[in-house]
């Protein structure tokens, strides 16, 4: 477990350090425990109802050592789970946890509360040679502190002397991981190499418009794959226009279709879908495509898609549910509208095209539409790409406005209503302004809602097992090991309370997992530093700190930010969009000009961003970025050669290569 248990040095002072604790098996004492206070799962207040009377004025009394031993064993006697703990200590708080989860009663006496808590302490300190807290007995039977009380369970003693049968049972798997994603994918694999008996569970609710997908998660049915490469073909459109000022020559008109497209991008997806299965299968993971859903500890129901029921158990359980995009909760939402989950495999063009949102997901899709030849508006609440650093998002924003997407900024959709079926059809998309009374009316093919996405944890029985989350968007609070507040379910990937919704993110959190749960490894998932891209038309790639955060963090007055435009070679023939692309390297002056955060926008934004983000996690600094040679010519090289600060106001524009 993590940490240290607190000591008495933290409690009284005066004790001196704990000793390792030793499992004795106390005396029963006479009598029940009925003075020490209400009888519950956690005895929050017990003690006051046996508070000695004071003592005189000006006289101190003395503790009655022998009343208060038998009062300590007849506590300890009388409950079957009993906790001696302070209300304050995390550790514990996470025992209690622990009992919790497993559903076994326990009756906890708050030393901090207890009118001779600290007297109560030095008599467990006599009986058992454990001077700290949480002080945890079992049917009689003393099992130590926090670390001790989670080695016993770990090990399965804590469930002999509990002397439950249906937690002592054997467990059908060793691991099952609910969600078939590329996190929990990664994790049932290194588990299984491993030698553990591992069962994948995944299952996709349909859409609202009835679209749903293979193994795989987000990324390879949704996300991801398909956007990149529907991304790739806006950028084979605008290939095709450059080359002509390289001279090629063809007479017929150039157009798109839409359905070939989408074929051979499924047809892809598809294999990828089967791969995984087989890579399941030679890995001996059992796969399941049902829904999971805890019914009680350790053991699940899966429903697959007929309705037919069975029932598993596993010693340890990993989440990897992810997210589904969020609907704005209006009328004609669900009936007309489409999310990314439907968009990639639509069967017919979208034509002119509202994209509601501003996210990664609203920019990327609005941005091949476009790209493809298509007429779309984006209506944004607030800001662009929020998270993001805003200087490079209005950049952006900025690109994508000239080169034929409209922006409708401080609106956001009150209605959609639809005036004509057909693929497409035609609705009517009413909207009113977030900063006054103004109201806009307009139709379009489709109406596209990207606003952001919910973890999918709210329907999979967690409250059965008491598995904490965030009421307001479904994430999973962890530690830094991935472990929930019930200790034998884990939580990697987008559902994730306050960690990045990356794909490689996931893979790299699910496969350390399974190696410190199996292969005895301590390596935790580095969060920090993580590169990443939003592709675009001109696409963006980040590593580090936004410039905002930095400056939070850091204060401006210790940062020094190197930036310049720059001109792709690529571009210059067709002769277009010169002094458009832009990079930026933020330093802190106080460690020696670390690089803390590196931004490029431009083309192939995520292969330059990859390379130097493995440079950032090794410590980069502007003297070492100075120090290397660039490739010629390539738009990485740029950041080989920035001398101009933003605090020296010069002119960054550029000129040629």
């Amino acid at each position: 477990m993590q940490g240290e248990e607190p000591s008495l040095a933290s409690c009284p002072p005066s004790l001196p350090p704990s000793r390792p604790a030793r499992l004795v098996m106390l005396p029963a004492a006479e009598g029940a425990g009925a003075a020490e206070g209400q009888r519950g799962r956690r005895g929050e207040g017990v003690g006051a109802a046996t508070a000695m009377a004071p003592p005189p004025p000006g006289q101190t009394r003395l503790p009655d050592w022998d009343g208060l031993k038998l009062r300590v064993r007849t506590l300890i006697a009388s409950h079957r789970v009993m906790i001696f703990s302070k209300s304050y200590c995390p550790y514990c708080n996470k025992v209690k946890e622990l009992f919790r989860s497993l559903r076994v009663e326990y009756y906890a006496l708050e030393l901090d509360v207890t009118d001779d808590g600290a007297s109560i302490q030095q008599v467990l300190a006599e009986l058992t040679n454990q001077r700290t807290v949480p002080n945890v007995f079992v049917n009689g039977t003393h099992i130590g502190g926090c670390d001790a009380t989670f080695q016993a369970y770990k090990d399965g003693s804590l469930q002999k002397l509990l002397g439950d049968n249906q937690i002592t049972e054997p467990y059908e798997y060793d691991l099952i991981i609910i969600g078939g994603g590329s996190g929990g994918l990664a994790c049932s694999k290194e588990a299984a190499a491993l030698g553990k008996k591992v069962m994948v569970l995944d299952y996709v609710v349909p859409t609202p418009l009835g679209t749903s997908w293979g193994l795989g998660g987000t990324c390879v049915n949704v996300g991801c794959i398909p956007k990149k490469l529907m991304h790739q073909a806006a950028l084979l459109g605008q290939a095709l226009q450059d080359s002509r000022k390289y001279g090629w020559q063809y007479e017929e008109q150039v157009k798109h279709n839409w359905e070939t497209m989408v074929e051979a991008i499924q047809n892809y997806i598809g294999s990828l879908n089967w791969g995984y299965r087989v890579s399941l299968r030679e890995k001996s993971v059992t796969y399941l495509n049902s829904y999971g859903e805890f019914v009680e500890p350790h053991k699940i129901k899966a429903t697959n898609r007929k309705g037919q029921v069975t029932y598993h158990t596993a010693e340890t359980f990993v989440l990897a549910t992810g997210e589904r995009p969020r609907y704005p909760g209006i009328p004609g939402d669900k009936e007309f509208c489409i999310t990314s989950d439907d968009l990639f495999s639509l069967p017919y063009c979208p034509g002119k095209t509202l994209v509601v949102g501003a996210s990664y997901v609203a920019l990327e899709c609005a941005g091949f539409l476009a790209g493809l030849g298509l007429d779309v508006t984006v209506m944004v609440r607030s800001i662009l790409l929020r998270g993001f650093d805003q200087e490079m998002a209005e950049k952006v924003g900025a690109y994508m406005e000239t080169h034929g997407v409209k922006f409708i900024r401080k609106f956001v959709p009150v209605q959609v209503e639809q005036l004509e079926q057909g693929m497409p059809g035609r609705l009517k998309v009413t909207a009113k302004s977030t900063e006054g009374p103004e109201i806009l009316e307009e139709e379009y093919n489709t109406v596209l809602i990207a606003i952001g996405r919910d973890a999918c944890t709210r329907n999979i029985g967690l409250q059965t097992i008491g598995v904490k989350i965030n009421e307001k968007n479904g994430k999973v609070p962890v530690n830094d090991e991935e472990q929930t507040n019930v200790p034998y379910v884990y939580a990697i990937g987008d559902i994730l309370e306050g960690k990045l919704e990356l794909t490689p993110v996931a893979i790299q959190a699910g496969r350390l997992l399974a190696q410190r749960l199996y292969g005895g490894s301590s390596k935790k998932c580095d969060y920090i530093n993580v590169p990443t891209t939003v592709f675009t038309p001109l696409e963006y790639g980040s590593c580090g700190y936004p410039e905002e955060k930095a400056i939070d963090e850091y204060g401006e007055q210790n940062l020094e930010v190197y930036h310049t435009l720059f001109w792709p070679l690529e571009w210059t023939v067709p002769g277009r969009d010169n002094n458009t692309c832009y990079a930026k390297i933020i330093c802190n002056k106080q460690d020696n000009n670390r690089v803390i955060g590196l931004h490029v926008l431009g083309p192939n934004a995520g292969e330059i961003t990859q390379g130097f983000a493995a440079a950032i996690k090794c410590g980069l600094t502007k003297e070492l970025l100075d120090e290397t040679i660039g490739i010629h010519p390539t738009c990485a090289e740029v950041f080989t050669t920035m001398d101009i600060t933003k605090s020296s106001g010069q002119d960054i524009t550029q000129k040629g290569c």
